[in-house]
């Protein structure tokens, strides 16, 4: 039997019990951005480490407002939401030498929303050689880094915004 040892990610298996309420409004209420591994707060939107990537640096950018269908942004924020999507593209070439990434809105808990009431962008980085047996055959992902020091390593080139 092969052993995949991860113990940082013991914090978040003592943190399944389900939440009430929204956790992008939970986390953008807070001040503790880093706790949060809230990344940037533009002036509509704002952008912080998905806690259960798909892959190392998997991001989010989301709307101050608590709303789930696109046609409900203003043309700031949707120009807002957009653009620091943009930016933080370029920023994960720049820290995490990216070869690509998949950008993707679930829309609705159908098109398989985890947070159906709050629209968010996914910006999941992608590598030459990512994917291989280990999730189809042994059912599991490895996620290379810790959230602590991706969010040390990211927050250095945001903070350039």
């Amino acid at each position: 039997m092969n052993i995949l040892f991860a113990p940082w990610r013991i914090k978040f298996v003592k943190q399944c019990k389900k939440k009430k309420g929204c956790i992008f409004c939970d986390k953008i209420k807070s001040k503790n951005d880093k706790k949060n591994y809230v990344l940037y707060r533009g002036e509509y939107s704002f952008v912080m480490l998905n806690i259960y990537p798909y892959t190392n640096a998997h991001l989010m950018v989301a709307p101050y407002r608590h709303i789930d269908n696109l046609n409900d942004l203003s043309s700031e924020e949707l120009y807002e939401l957009f653009d620091l999507t943009r930016k933080m593209v370029k920023i994960l070439k720049i820290t995490h030498n990216i070869d690509g990434c998949n950008i993707g809105i679930n829309l609705g808990k159908a098109a398989g929303a985890g947070v159906e009431k709050h629209l968010h962008i996914h910006i999941v980085p992608r590598w030459f050689g990512d994917t291989n047996f280990l999730p189809i055959m042994g059912k599991t992902k490895v996620i290379p880094e810790s959230l602590d020091n991706t969010y040390n390593t990211l927050i250095k080139e945001v903070e350039k915004l």
